[in-house]
């Protein structure tokens, strides 16, 4: 599995890059604090793939990156995914920057 770490997610963030971010956590997790992405929780990820794009690099986290590479997995195991990349250390991670 490809995993990104939070300093170069902050970096794609500072330059502009084309990526997408999806979240992963719940809804409450998402209010509370959040990186900007999607909201997209775990259990409702492989009923809404069409809303995860194919043509780009996609950040998928979670607080410390369990969830999101269970997603990972999945998405790519069952649909083919190639582009998709894991926040290391998660939302946890990246709020120590």
């Amino acid at each position: 599995m490809k995993e990104i770490t939070a300093t170069e997610l902050k970096q794609y963030k500072e330059t502009g890059k084309d990526f997408q971010l999806i979240d992963v956590r719940e809804p409450y997790e998402y209010e509370l604090a959040n990186l900007g992405g999607e909201l997209i929780p775990l259990g409702t990820i492989l009923q809404n793939t069409d809303r995860i794009d194919k043509h780009r690099d996609v950040v998928i986290h979670c607080k410390a990156g369990g969830r999101s590479a269970t997603a990972i997995l999945e998405l790519e195991k069952r649909f083919g995914f190639k582009n998709l990349y894991n926040l290391k250390g998660g939302i946890l991670a990246y709020q120590q920057l």
